[in-house]
């Protein structure tokens, strides 16, 4: 199953934001950036270079892959749920990654409410890539949905 790489790119604006609190890490080499599994740290903005994102079943079988590419943002899902990855990230040598750990990002969501929104819009992206990716890996193709929205009170 292949995941929308384009679903992890944020607007310019956003990662000037974000970038304000954030510092870079150096990756010489393929560098582990975060593992599935593990606890959110924080979040990963990918300025340039290239960082593979996998995702594996249990038993170890590699489920789920794509190669993110500059202005992505990395591992926000666990980072917004407070929950483990659920993506393995190898940054490539020479990309450049910078860091925003789980305090600076949460006082930048409390005190910034259009940049809160933009982070909802890529993670939204993320929920619609992901969908996609399970329709179509059962042979279906997303398609729009004709019912009529829900009333509102």
């Amino acid at each position: 199953m292949n995941l929308d790489p384009t679903a992890f790119i944020a607007e310019p604006e956003l990662i000037q934001g974000l970038e304000s609190q954030s510092t870079p890490v150096l990756c010489t080499e393929d560098y582990v950036l975060f593992r599935q599994g593990d606890a959110p740290a924080g979040l990963y903005i990918l300025k340039s270079g290239e960082v593979t994102l996998t995702m594996h079943s249990p038993a170890g079988k590699e489920i789920a892959t794509t190669k993110a590419t500059a202005g992505s943002l990395l591992g926000l899902p666990g980072l917004i749920g407070k929950q483990p990855y659920t993506l393995t990230a190898i940054a490539h040598t020479g990309a450049k990654v910078s860091f925003i750990n789980q305090e600076s990002f949460a006082g930048l969501m409390r005190t910034d409410p259009l940049l809160a929104l933009k982070i909802l819009q890529v993670l939204a992206a993320e929920v619609r890539s992901a969908r996609s990716a399970i329709l179509e890996q059962g042979g279906l193709k997303p398609r729009r949905s004709r019912l009529t929205p829900a009333r509102q009170p």
